[in-house]
């Protein structure tokens, strides 16, 4: 794992922490609001504002016995100039070989493991996708050889998408 990735790991960790409304520093993160299928949350990692807005499938596929939980998220780290930081939980750990991609429509974004973890190589123009699109689907393969499909719908992403960059005061 290089440097980059070990960063992205750690703040991922960090905001899906956060997503489960687990305590970080004490505190809970604060609801900013349910929009369809997206809801929006902000919290204070180390005094820093953390701020995201996150689903779940509306649609898993795979030939599993058992998979943990399966979310999306889309943070703000204005203190560390992430903005707009995309990133999934499997819910399983990826195989080391899995080519995993998020496809909009007829656009396809590839993305990296790390662990139970996938992150977009290039954040901006996934979320300007999922802005315009419907749903966006996502491949990937377990450490057991497992091929997945998870669905999410982006109903109400623009607008949790909206109400997290408000929170964090950047441009969203």
């Amino acid at each position: 794992m290089n440097a980059t990735q070990f960063f992205r790991s750690s703040v991922v960790l960090i905001g899906l922490a956060g997503a489960l409304c687990a305590p970080i520093d004490g505190a809970r993160a604060d609801f900013l609001g349910k929009f369809q299928d997206w809801e929006a949350h902000a919290r204070r990692d180390g005094g820093s504002k953390v701020c995201y807005a996150a689903t779940v499938p509306t649609k898993s596929e795979g030939k599993y016995t058992r998979r943990g939980d399966v979310f999306l998220l889309v943070s703000h780290r204005p203190a560390d100039k992430m903005i707009g930081f995309v990133s999934l939980e499997a819910g399983y750990t990826y195989s080391k070989s899995s080519k995993i991609a998020a496809r909009i429509g007829g656009a396809s974004f590839p993305m990296f493991a790390d662990g139970e973890l996938a992150f977009a190589y290039e954040d901006g123009p996934l979320v300007e996708a999922m802005i315009r699109g419907a749903d966006l689907v996502v491949k990937g393969t377990s450490s057991r050889g497992t091929l997945t499909t998870d669905t999410f719908s982006l109903s109400g992403f623009t607008a949790a998408y909206k109400a997290a960059s408000k929170a964090c005061g950047v441009d969203g």
